[in-house]
């Protein structure tokens, strides 16, 4: 049908996933305090965070990696609702919260100056007017501050004696507080939508200075798209690939799993990953910072007692007593477990606990369940039989299993997405990230294009299957700590004034 070209062998496996679908994930239990996940006391705190400072001395490259692709138009949805309503005044609880709570946000006084401009008077001149409507209008079109069509990262978040702070800058600062090295150098990497790349350049470029000055740094800022390649075909709901007017196929971006091509592009020692949306004002970011700290401090003294096992290893100069510790190592700080390591021969069991050092490693912070909608930590059965830690999406749960949705309700804990990775060997050489994915833990997802139903192939995602094979470290995290913002709305929550 397609030939025997690599491309049409790709898009023969994509059509193949649509009809066979994708297995769900085997859980065990949900992670939870000591079992899984590390409740670090605050005096084991301190020596992390100690740890961390003093890593950061040692000339290494650390990143801020910020996936920022996505447009702010999801967290303006419900005003596009509004917009779009056959009424002209706020009548939902909230539209009623936005307009009571408008003169908190941070650009407002943007808004207010475009309103003035082009309607010729500003907020609350219009409002007492009933036109609403033109306020949102001059918020999200092009008109005005175009905030509908801007990249989330440019959106204006947080206010300030002097100016207000977006979303990036909110990054660039956070940044400065704990990856600045010895040299005053902070390294950040955005991954940004192709169509407006140039765009948020620009924007960053002249906002950040403003941070340099602020913090006494310099920062190295990179970006990256989506790599087109890691698109997936759309398909009808019968499983037929969709074509547009021109009788070509219909690709669509393979989700936020693509982006661990871009994480592997990076020349880096530890790379610290955060969403976009989940900044706080610099009043708040003292626990943020902390943590972070920790998690650093925790990831690379993981790092170097699993280099210290590997040199050994390859030295053959150890005693039966240091496998013994290695074997519990995994087990106990690790969390791989393995119920066949009894009937292992010594040469296989010194194979397998290599094996399994010998792989990107990841600390995660995970804060107690508040209700909010995302993935969570387990404990799962990995392809070799072994049982690990993973982030889990609820989509990846067989729900229709009594045991395994009663899982899924007791668990206690939430991903922030609050993860710092070690991406080097013990010899200084890069893992190649996309050798850890588990393609079997993609997913199948339904859209609509021009008012038509398709099903869209969703890579496994990246802090999900695109890191299943890493080894893996839970740590409990204060909920300050998480402060996303979904929709507009969330910034008139106190952590956002």
């Amino acid at each position: 049908m397609y030939g025997m070209s690599e491309k049409a062998k790709d898009i023969e496996e994509q059509l193949a996933c649509f009809e066979r679908g994708f297995p769900f994930l085997d859980i065990t239990a949900p992670a939870s305090a000591g079992k899984g996940i590390m409740v670090i006391p605050q005096e084991k705190q301190i020596d992390y965070v100690t740890a961390w400072d003093q890593y950061r001395k040692e000339g290494k490259r650390i990143f801020k990696f910020v996936p920022a692709s996505g447009a702010a138009s999801r967290m303006f949805m419900e005003l596009y609702a509004f917009l779009a309503a056959g009424y002209d005044e706020p009548a939902t609880a909230y539209e009623r919260a936005f307009f009571e709570g408008i003169g908190k946000f941070a650009f407002y006084d943007r808004l207010n100056e475009v309103c003035l401009i082009n309607e010729g008077a500003g907020i609350p001149a219009l409002l007492a007017a009933g036109r609403y409507k033109a306020v949102v209008a001059n918020l999200l079109e092009e008109k005005g501050l175009n905030y509908g069509h801007h990249p989330k990262g440019m959106i204006l978040f947080h206010t300030y004696p002097k100016r207000p702070r977006s979303a990036a800058e909110e990054h660039l600062a956070e940044g400065a507080m704990y990856t600045k090295n010895s040299f005053g150098e902070v390294f950040l990497h955005f991954t940004v939508p192709a169509e407006q790349e140039a765009l948020f350049r620009k924007f960053v470029t002249h906002r950040q200075r403003l941070i340099d000055e602020q913090f006494s740094v310099r920062f190295t800022i990179s970006y990256s798209i989506q790599k087109p390649s890691t698109d997936r075909i759309a398909v009808d709901m019968e499983n037929r690939p969709l074509r547009d007017g021109k009788g070509e196929l219909i690709f669509r971006p393979g989700g936020h799993g693509a982006l661990i091509e871009n994480l592997n592009d990076l020349d880096a020692d530890v790379v610290f990953i955060k969403n976009i949306d989940n900044v706080a004002p610099d009043s708040l970011k003292y626990s943020t910072v902390i943590f972070k700290k920790m998690l650093g401090g925790l990831l690379v003294t993981l790092q170097k007692r699993i280099f210290a096992c590997l040199e050994l290893i390859e030295s053959g100069k150890y005693s039966h007593k240091q496998v013994e510790e290695m074997i519990h190592f995994l087990q106990d700080e690790l969390c791989v477990r393995n119920g066949e390591l009894k009937y292992l021969e010594d040469a296989e069991l010194i194979l397998y606990i290599r094996n399994k050092l010998s792989r990107p490693l990841r600390v995660c912070g995970m804060v107690r369940n508040s209700g909010e909608p995302g993935g969570g930590p387990f404990l799962a059965v990995n392809p070799d039989g072994t049982v690990s830690p993973q982030i889990v999406e609820a989509s990846q749960i067989d729900m229709n299993d009594p045991l395994k949705r009663e899982m899924l309700e007791q668990s206690a804990y939430f991903n922030p997405v609050d993860i710092v990775c070690a991406l080097k060997d013990h010899k200084g050489q890069k893992y190649h990230l996309p050798d850890y994915v588990d393609s079997n833990t993609g997913f199948i997802s339904c859209k609509s294009k021009e008012g038509k139903k398709l099903k869209a192939l969703e890579l496994p995602g990246l802090w999900n299957g695109a890191m299943s094979d890493w080894n893996t470290v839970f740590v409990e995290v204060p909920a300050e700590t998480f402060s996303p913002v979904k929709t507009v709305n969330d910034l008139l929550r106190p952590e956002h004034q």
